[in-house]
């Protein structure tokens, strides 16, 4: 004689029709999807596996192998819950962390990777050229927003590494500029002909943009536009 347990499973479907109806539990633990795409979580789980315990087939009772690896995997789940919360708390904690860092920047000078800065002729400007091998001559060639030559400044020869160079703000004559952004176009001469350098100048942060997304942090930088944290290369007062 055979016996056909339609109770059981008549339960156990009601139990996933509710879980499909509800969502499985609340967001804290949404954490696992069946296949047909419904969100699952470890108190849904846990309530199919006891109704699955309760209704069961008396003549055919789930074997303790069975048993024991269902217990298993709502543990796991239950672990990867924890873990997901743990992680959300940190990525929130490093994210508050970022934000007050960025607004420690604003109103400070940093030096970026360039060719165009904003010069105050009072003060001056000092930058860096990135000279990748020894050259025999280096020449910075200073132009204003309307590309007109406002002073050459010489270096001579160089060996590799990050020389500096300053402009005092006046142009061939002596006299002091206007205030607003210049251009400093560094090239050496070689057998091959004129070769660009790159230039490294101050800039200083308007802003600072943060990522909702978890992105890179952007800086606002007076006459540049946006700039990712990660290419400033020194952050100075």
């Amino acid at each position: 004689m055979s016996v056909k347990d339609t109770t059981s499973a008549n339960a156990f479907n009601d139990v996933v029709n509710n879980v499909k109806k509800t969502g499985g539990t609340d967001g804290a633990n949404t954490t696992k999807k069946a296949a047909d795409g419904t969100v699952m979580g470890k108190d849904a789980f846990l309530q199919l596996l006891v109704t699955q315990l309760k209704n069961q087939n008396p003549l055919e009772p789930q074997d303790n192998g069975a048993f024991v690896a269902q217990l298993a995997q709502f543990s796991s789940l239950e672990g990867i819950t924890t873990l997901n919360d743990s992680v959300s708390s940190l990525s929130t904690s490093y994210k508050s962390s970022q934000a007050l860092q960025a607004s420690s920047l604003v109103g400070r000078s940093v030096i970026v990777q360039t060719d165009t800065s904003v010069v105050d002729p009072e003060k001056g400007l000092t930058g860096s050229l990135v000279v990748s091998k020894p050259i025999s001559n280096a020449t910075i060639t200073v132009t204003d927003k309307d590309g007109k030559v406002v002073k050459t400044i010489d270096m001579g020869s160089q060996v590799a590494g990050s020389p500096t160079f300053t402009w005092d703000g006046t142009n061939t004559a002596g006299e002091k500029v206007e205030k607003g952004t210049y251009s400093f176009k560094a090239t050496t001469k070689t057998d091959d002909g004129t070769v660009a350098l790159l230039t490294s100048l101050p800039a200083t942060v308007n802003s600072v943009t943060l990522s909702q997304t978890g992105g890179e942090i952007m800086l606002n930088l007076a006459g540049l536009g946006a700039v990712a944290l990660s290419k400033v290369q020194t952050i100075g007062l």
